[in-house]
């Protein structure tokens, strides 16, 4: 089944320690999130160090300098949902 959602954007983050993160998308929801539980897979290895972690940087998602990223719709729905 295919889910009629709107594209969103990441348009500000800030780091909030550890694996947690800030979020605020182009509709203006906003709210903040823990990755710690969605770190899995060779890509996100290097993003368990928290260091690491810190040094994403917003283009329309959260990325890191190896390549990893998560989708924006993923992160949407997780900011969303804890602000439920």
């Amino acid at each position: 089944m295919i889910r009629n959602m709107k594209l969103v954007h990441v348009v500000e983050a800030e780091y909030r320690g550890g694996h947690r993160v800030w979020l605020r998308f182009d509709d203006g929801v906003a709210g903040e999130i823990d990755l710690s539980g969605k770190l899995d897979g060779e890509v996100f290895q290097p993003l368990r160090d928290p260091d690491y972690f810190a040094r994403f940087v917003v283009d329309d998602t959260l990325t890191w300098p190896n390549g990893a990223d998560f989708a924006p719709e993923f992160l949407y729905e997780r900011v969303a949902g804890a602000a439920r």
